[in-house]
């Protein structure tokens, strides 16, 4: 299922901004949605890993949530800035006001998750801090906290439950009205033949 919020698209920033929770297929989708439009792709979680030189869960049981919230608000400002690409945001991005405020008017697609698929992508050991305990229950309040938020910001819903990469890339695309690159292509091909 994909809907669409009426806002203009974004004269420059990034081609499109992926959120949503762990376990939503943002970096895997993101990376093929790079691929079919010929652009890069950057994941700000990568971005703060970077930046601190070690891990986010590291981060967090170092230096706590407050101060990777800083690192990560700091990421996306600087990717939002400089990166034309693909972008993915870490799951809690959304809940910083001015990084809300920031992606107003950017192609923001939410990719939507139910719980099994997200476990199952995830899976129970996984390095995600605020899913170490009780991952389950966690996960249910992270998205009854964060669902609204990830309304607000997108453009578009993808629901990426049962999809391949491949096809959640392409509701993406079709999501913000933009043709997947090969239809251009044909496109393309039908008029120079005539």
């Amino acid at each position: 299922m994909s809907t669409a919020n009426d806002r203009p698209p974004a004269a420059t920033g990034p081609a499109v901004v992926l959120v949503g929770p762990p376990g939503a297929g943002k970096s895997t989708v993101g990376r093929v949605l790079a691929a079919r439009l010929g652009v890069g792709y950057r994941d700000t979680d990568a971005d703060i890993e970077a930046t601190a030189g070690r891990p986010i869960p590291d981060i967090f049981v170092e230096d706590g949530e407050e101060h990777f919230r800083a690192l990560e608000r700091a990421a996306v400002r600087d990717a939002l800035a400089a990166h034309p690409g693909v972008l993915a945001l870490g799951g809690g991005a959304v809940l910083d006001d001015s990084t809300r405020a920031a992606l107003a008017g950017l192609p923001v697609v939410f990719l939507d998750v139910g719980l099994a698929d997200a476990v199952r992508r995830v899976g129970l050991d996984a390095p995600r801090p605020l899913l170490a305990v009780n991952p389950r229950a966690r996960w249910r309040e992270l998205m009854e906290q964060r669902r609204p938020l990830y309304t607000e910001v997108a453009r578009a819903v993808v629901v990426t439950d049962g999809r391949t990469p491949e096809e959640v890339a392409e509701a993406v695309l079709a999501a913000l009205g933009r043709p997947a690159p090969q239809a251009e292509d044909d496109a393309a091909g039908m008029r120079q033949q005539r």
